[in-house]
């Protein structure tokens, strides 16, 4: 919801950004962001140890393909529907593919970061249940007949730049060879990433954005 306010900013980086994609088809944008997503869920997976003899012990090159990779996949998403509406073909058919394929690259993305090496499966798998939630309610009370609801902690637009951010962040800490943080809690030793965190703060932050927002809709319905 932070960034969100700053919609009408944009706009002028968007007209910019449109010139280089004038004969381009707005649909045809939203299947590049799709891909890109897709990609950047691989490099992720690919972070993983039994990956790095591929990579001759470079694989924090990875982390910064998959931010390039998610800058690419905010940026063709976020040019798709601006040029579908500046042309005036804008369509139904257009929103719904956007929508069922930002939910599927939030998929590839969460699932590449929770698969990766450098994030706790169960914090991951949290973190991606506490995303989908927060859409989920986001677009479920623009289904009952009310304004598509972007309250909350966490909107799309606050954890794509933090999707961009943390993989850098985890990038420098393993160039400088500290890419886990170790600690010993309750006689355990334990360790913990930069995408640990990140996906810990879509498990709170998330759950927290969805129970806000249904609870907004619930609200409105009540009128």
């Amino acid at each position: 919801m932070v960034l969100h306010r700053y919609r009408k900013e944009a706009g002028g980086y968007l007209r910019w950004a449109a010139r280089y994609f004038e004969n381009t088809h707005p649909n045809t944008l939203t299947w590049a962001a799709f891909a890109c997503a897709v990609l950047a869920g691989v490099s992720f997976i690919l972070t993983r140890p039994e990956f790095d003899s591929l990579f001759m012990g470079y694989s924090f090159v990875l982390l910064f393909a998959a931010s390039v990779l998610i800058f690419l996949n905010a940026g063709f998403d976020a040019l798709d529907g601006w040029i579908a509406r500046e042309r005036g073909i804008a369509s139904k058919r257009g929103d719904f593919l956007d929508h069922v394929l930002d939910r599927y690259a939030d998929f590839f993305i969460l699932g590449g970061i929770t698969l990766s090496g450098y994030c706790n499966p169960f914090i991951g798998v949290m973190g991606m249940f506490g995303v989908f939630f927060t859409s989920y309610m986001g677009t479920q009370s623009q289904a009952l007949g009310l304004r598509r609801d972007y309250s909350g902690l966490l909107g799309r637009a606050d954890r794509l730049v933090l999707l961009m951010v943390f993989p850098l962040l985890q990038m420098i800490l393993v160039i400088l060879d500290m890419g886990r943080y170790r600690f010993t809690a309750l006689g355990q030793s334990l360790s913990i990433t930069s995408l640990d965190i990140l996906m810990l703060w879509f498990a709170v932050g998330g759950h927290a954005t969805a129970v806000y927002r249904a609870y907004n809709s619930w609200k409105n319905l009540e009128k």
